[in-house]
């Protein structure tokens, strides 16, 4: 019997954590519907994608509500889909993000949601959390209830009874020795943590589970495991399967029992899993990862065991997939997740795979009263069955992929390029010119594997490199689809040690082409090598750069099972970087600690490792100055040794000098990436575990610079065409666009930001897309800020011009919802739209001239358009206005440079646009008034119905009114498709008209210019006539109404 381990929270003890659960409402974080107001909260990221599901860990469904599940990514937070799956939306934002490790909902009252965070599946890329969260609303809101130092939190299981009893399966930091870590229970929903299992600092607790017959029968499992920079342990002493019958407060070992495997030190048992059978709750299963592991089966809730199925297929790479899962109605039915998912219905004899939308399974949760409505967490994300696996709900509708790095090309727009963990490398596009929001056909995948860094060839982007594992790389070329391997050194060497292999390249190599010499690309495993004929031939340019230690090249994994995939090959150049201003100027980092300079392109080398820099840093990335030939950044990383502070510095003399930068960072954000913004000089953006930060003093001072970017790790960053790029580790690529404000900062009075230049593109944005990534806004970007918010009695305006002063288009300040609330709608274009709030504001000009005039209850069949026509291409000027102070800015519209139309074209295409759009805009007043005189009429025909002559003459009036309105509007239309019945007039055809005029970026076709000529002449003989009924014919009427002594007809002004 092992005593339970009590955790109270006693003097001493609770002195350190009373912030954390004492008071758990210290740490509850309310959410931002905006993100915080500091200097530059106007600025947006936008999230670009790809929607391509990454590691999921963890699933459940609710039962009783079959379209209702949640999903905790691997970096990505938590998910909700209310649609079995068709959509997926995350409701962890603004509370907490990164990556979770279980998630439980109470059975007695399915709106308490209990999240582990930190994952159990321990890759490469593990990324671990912050303990354990709350929600009593379905997920709506979330408070943090303890366990901050657990760091990997696999299993939660609640008590069927009371939402408020509940146990933890902590792992514990998996990268050092804790104390932290064990079954923990809670009986008042996370106000307090008692620990009641306890297997050893370097053992924690991957599975707890309830007997689903009486909660009072827990079973958990206990696992010895540790990483490390270049190894990794899966068993040992602490590893094994435990029961309780007092609903966790003491326990007994099961390992020793008949049947099992018997630990020993030369043949350790690893990971445990089991699962229990709700139907008959004395049939247990468990996978048990041992030299003869395997399936295990008890048929008396654990005394004695049975091995039924030792398949390999069953249990390889047992600390990665080992889970269990029992059908709840049927004994013989199992599920066993691994590399496949399988289903046995034999107990275990026999199995088959069931296919599943990805690979690699990690989660699997069965409805305890319908076993056909099941749900699988994998490496592809979360995925929904109703048919017993049959048929899954698609998984590309997650934006939760992990990208390693990111690179983009020359195209236009440009794209973002990169590998996806536990999928393929892709290249995406910046934005999509196809539709309004970034969707499939907008990315594909690329060079290299779900690793490597990934370089496209400078001025031929669809040329493309990528790396992988084991030293892998290929060259794509994306006009053909031709693919050849490049490899350095293209010898197999999986499953060898570093030690085995000629060069020695992780998994993340570094790969980039010179930014000097186009040709060169360079390619770092333990040596740098060039090549200046797309890999056809590699030079080593340079000696090993690591330390290279023999204790560190050896082989990965054990004591049971092996895992040498280059995950954890070490000695390796794990970052590189080029000068931008000296082409002879070459530094790499490497994995073991080691910075090194060569002035010569290659030829010789020297170390310039920062002083007081710990010896085993992970140099993750290197940043050349924009500014200085012989300056860079270099940023280390020493997580996986269990220290997660951050460590950046900053040389300008080629690294005889270095200072360390970190003064404002977050202890425990340890930093993976660094980037140098080259339109001012100063300004950096640092990526952390945690999110990002933002320095304007060359990183003398830090401070945090989220804005709206989602809680997640970001492993690099990129600056490009005054974009900044993040690659997140779950939630995908997103951009900053537009650094403008950051770049011409000036304080916190009146300012108006020169904008960028912009293109003459034909794209759209979705404000909100559905399982596609949010295109920027069409258009010139505006910032301005504002020393304080604008109120009702404020003008303020931002108004368009050309560079002659001709006056284009204006807007106002957009009117807060109470001042909208009693307001009559706006016919036509809404010309109040500028936000107004103090500081930072920010506002996109479409880039065309006001639109074209409505009128109320308007029908247009097909691509009849209203939109103002589009500017040419050219400079042009803004101007802010605010409590009597302006400021005016020039900035250029450029065209798309893919086209070849010329100024001459462009000119032509806007003056046939704007005569069309002319002639619309004076039909659509004509017929407004007349649909006015319409109403008018009818108001006064009750009142005149006994004088004849008046009868008669607005009969007379009523009949010139229609065959007017006839001629310039079908005014049968009432929907739709009604044109298909009833035959478009003038106004119709004039805006069809203006709409392929306005198409695209050419000159009016010669049949477009000789219907503009006919129609407006048709326009001019029809508006007369309505003018003749609403001047003369109308002066007439009230004319004999005045001489009857009754009130005269009056229009409203327009």
């Amino acid at each position: 019997m092992l005593p339970a381990v009590e955790r109270s929270l006693l003097p001493g003890l609770a002195l350190l954590l009373a912030g954390l659960w004492a008071q758990p409402a210290q740490l509850s974080a309310a959410p931002e519907s905006a993100p915080a107001q500091d200097h530059y909260a106007g600025m947006q990221w936008r999230e670009v994608g790809p929607y391509r599901g990454g590691r999921a860990a963890a699933i459940t469904g609710v039962p009783g509500q079959p379209s209702l599940y949640y999903m905790g990514a691997t970096g990505g937070g938590v998910w909700k889909t209310t649609d079995a799956g068709l959509s997926w939306q995350n409701i962890s934002d603004g509370y907490f993000g990164g990556s979770i490790g279980a998630i439980a909902v109470a059975p007695s009252d399915p709106n308490v949601i209990y999240v582990g965070t930190g994952e159990g599946t321990l890759r490469g890329n593990v990324s671990q959390g912050d303990g354990v969260w709350r929600s009593v609303d379905a997920g709506r809101t979330w408070t943090h209830i303890g366990l901050p130092e657990s760091r990997s939190i696999p299993r939660i299981a609640v008590d069927p009874r009371d939402p408020e009893v509940v146990l933890v399966a902590a792992l514990g930091d998996v990268f050092a020795p804790s104390e932290e870590r064990g079954v923990y229970r809670s009986t008042d929903g996370g106000k307090t943590w008692k620990r009641v299992l306890f297997a050893g600092a370097q053992a924690g607790a991957n599975e707890v589970i309830l007997d689903p017959s009486n909660p009072r029968i827990v079973y958990a499992t206990t696992w010895r495991v540790q990483r490390g920079p270049y190894f990794f342990s899966s068993g040992g002493e602490g590893s094994g399967l435990w029961k309780s019958t007092d609903g966790g407060e003491t326990w007994v070992s099961l390992s020793g029992n008949q049947g099992l495997p018997k630990a020993t030190a030369e043949q350790p048992t690893g990971i445990h899993t089991i699962a229990v059978s709700a139907s008959q709750p004395d049939n247990l299963y468990a996978m048990v990862e041992h030299e003869d592991g395997g399936l295990f089966r008890s048929r008396d809730a654990g005394k004695t065991w049975q091995l039924v199925n030792g398949d390999r297929a069953l249990r390889q790479r047992a600390w990665y997939f080992s889970g269990v899962a029992a059908d709840p109605k049927d004994p013989e039915s199992l599920w066993v997740q691994n590399v496949r998912l399988h289903r046995s219905k034999d107990g275990g004899k026999s199995f088959t795979q069931v296919a599943t939308p990805h690979g690699d399974h990690h989660d699997h949760w069965i409805d305890p009263s319908n076993p056909d409505r099941i749900a699988s967490a994998n490496d592809g994300g979360g995925c929904i069955s109703n048919d017993g696996g049959a048929t899954w709900s698609t998984q590309d509708n997650q934006p939760t992929a992990q990208m390693y790095r990111v690179a983009t090309d020359d195209a236009f727009p440009y794209r973002l390029l990169g590998g996806q963990q536990d999928n393929t490398a892709l290249r995406i596009r910046s934005r999509s010119l196809s539709a309004g929001a970034i969707g499939e056909r907008d990315w594909e995948p690329t060079a290299g594997g779900e690793s490597g860094w990934v370089a496209p060839k400078p001025g031929a982007p669809d040329i493309v490199f990528g790396g992988s594992y084991m030293g892998y790389l290929t060259r794509l070329d994306h006009s053909t689809g031709a693919e050849r391997g490049v490899d350095v050194w293209p010898e197999d060497t999986m499953g060898h040690a570093a030690k085995d292999v000629k060069f020695r390249f992780q998994w993340n190599f570094p790969l980039l082409f010179s930014r000097h010499q186009r040709e060169r690309l360079y390619a770092a495993g333990n040596r740098l090598f060039v090549s200046d004929n797309d890999g056809q031939t590699w030079t080593p340019i340079s000696p090993d750069l690591t330390r290279a230690d023999p204790a560190t090249l050896g082989p990965s994994g054990g004591p049971i099972t092996r895992d040498n995939t280059s995950v954890e090959y070490y000695g390796t150049i794990f970052a590189l970087a080029e000068s931008a201003l000296d082409a002879e100027i070459l530094w790499t980092g490497s994995d073991d600690g080691r910075i090194h300079i060569s002035r010569d392109g290659g030829a010789q080398w020297t170390e310039v490792t920062p002083r007081g820099a710990p010896a085993d840093m992970q140099w993750n990335a290197l940043e050349a100055s924009p500014f200085e030939a012989a300056g860079v950044y270099a940023v280390g990383t020493r997580y996986k040794r269990g220290d997660r502070r951050p460590y950046l510095y900053r040389s300008s003399d080629g690294g005889q000098s270095w200072k360390a930068i970190v003064d404002g960072i977050d202890p425990t954000h340890f930093t993976r990436a660094l980037r140098a913004d080259p339109a001012r000089r100063g300004v950096l953006y640092a990526g952390t575990e945690r999110g990002l930060y933002l320095s304007t003093d060359n990183g003398e001072r830090w401070r945090a610079f989220q804005l709206n970017l989602p809680q997640v790790p970001i492993t690099d960053l990129a600056v490009r065409d005054g974009d900044l790029i993040a690659a997140t580790q779950g939630r995908g690529y997103w951009i900053l666009d537009d650094l403008s404000p950051i770049a011409q900062d000036a304080g916190a009075g009146l300012k108006l930001y020169a904008p960028r230049v912009s293109h003459r593109l034909n794209a759209s944005a979705v404000e909100k897309p559905r399982a596609a990534g949010t295109n920027p806004p069409p258009g010139s970007l505006v910032y301005f800020r504002l020393p304080r918010a604008a109120t009702a009695d404020d003008a303020l305006t931002l108004s368009f011009a050309s560079l002659d002063g001709t006056p284009i288009i204006s807007y106002t300040r957009k009117p807060s919802a109470e001042e909208l609330k009693d307001a009559k709608p706006v016919k036509g274009q809404d010309l109040r739209q500028l936000p107004g709030a103090a500081g930072l504001n920010r506002y996109a000009w479409d880039g065309r001239w006001p639109a074209a005039e409505g009128f109320d209850g308007m029908v247009l069949w097909g691509d009849a358009a209203l939109p103002g026509p589009r500017v040419v291409p050219g400079r042009y000027r803004v101007t802010l206005s605010f409590a009597g102070e302006s400021q005016t800015q020039e900035f250029e519209i450029r065209p798309d440079p893919r086209l070849t139309t010329t100024a001459e074209q462009y000119q032509a295409q806007l003056e046939a646009a704007l005569a069309v759009h002319a002639q619309v805009s004076a039909v659509h007043r004509r017929v407004g008034k007349l649909m006015e005189l319409e109403k008018a009429l009818s108001a006064l025909a009750p009142r005149i119905k006994d004088q004849t002559a008046l009868v008669e003459a607005v009969a007379a009036l009523e009949k010139r009114r229609a065959a007017a309105i006839e001629g310039l509007y079908q005014p049968k239309l009432r929907s739709e498709q009604d044109p298909l019945n009833f035959p478009v007039r003038l106004n119709n055809k004039l805006s069809t008209l203006l709409f392929w005029i306005s198409y695209g970026d050419h000159p009016p076709t010669d049949a477009q210019l000789a219907l503009k000529d006919e129609l407006i002449a048709r326009a001019t003989n029809a508006n007369a006539t309505a003018d003749a009924v609403l001047g003369e014919g109308l002066a007439a009427l009230n004319a004999q109404l005045a001489q009857a002594g009754l009130t005269v007809l009056a229009l409203s002004e327009q």
